[in-house]
């Protein structure tokens, strides 16, 4: 379970002296427990596929503030977010590439028998739930818009 990588790996972060990586882990421990009350699983916990699409909201929003830093002119901070993101996808699955989207897309669109752009959410939400964070949303939702001519 993430979960319990997450306190073993913040536990040899602290023990390393790795303030960064202690200081992220703690983050993304924060970040669960959040959701966690919020969706009311306090006592279950989340799935691994809700804690990786938590994250993937994480790794998103450090990729978003170093391009915001970089044009600003701050690289030292946009190295900083830059390296936070780094230890943030060591949880997630490795990425498909868009060849592997495309596979499932049309997957997708064949078992549905969509025809036309007006099911596109449809299959953009059953192709992400089939590859459980494995894939980047914008990209299926761009092969998915070239597929139905949207």
């Amino acid at each position: 379970m993430i979960q319990d990588q997450i306190t073993k790996d913040l536990k040899k972060a602290l023990l390393g002296g790795d303030k960064v990586a202690a200081t992220v882990l703690r983050g993304l421990k924060s970040t669960i427990g959040y959701a966690e009350v919020a969706a009311g699983k306090r006592e279950t916990g989340l799935e691994d596929v809700e804690i990786i699409a938590l994250f993937q909201k994480e790794v998103k929003k450090r990729q978003e503030s170093a391009d915001l830093y970089i044009k600003a002119g701050d690289q030292e901070r946009a190295d900083k977010e830059l390296a936070e993101k780094k230890i943030i996808e060591t949880y997630l699955p490795a990425r498909l590439t868009e060849d592997e989207i495309a596979k499932h897309v049309d997957a997708v669109i064949a078992e549905l028998g969509v025809v036309d752009s007006k099911s596109m959410g449809q299959v953009i939400a059953t192709v992400k739930t089939r590859t459980q964070g494995a894939a980047d949303g914008a990209i299926i939702a761009h092969i998915t818009k070239e597929r139905l001519g949207a």
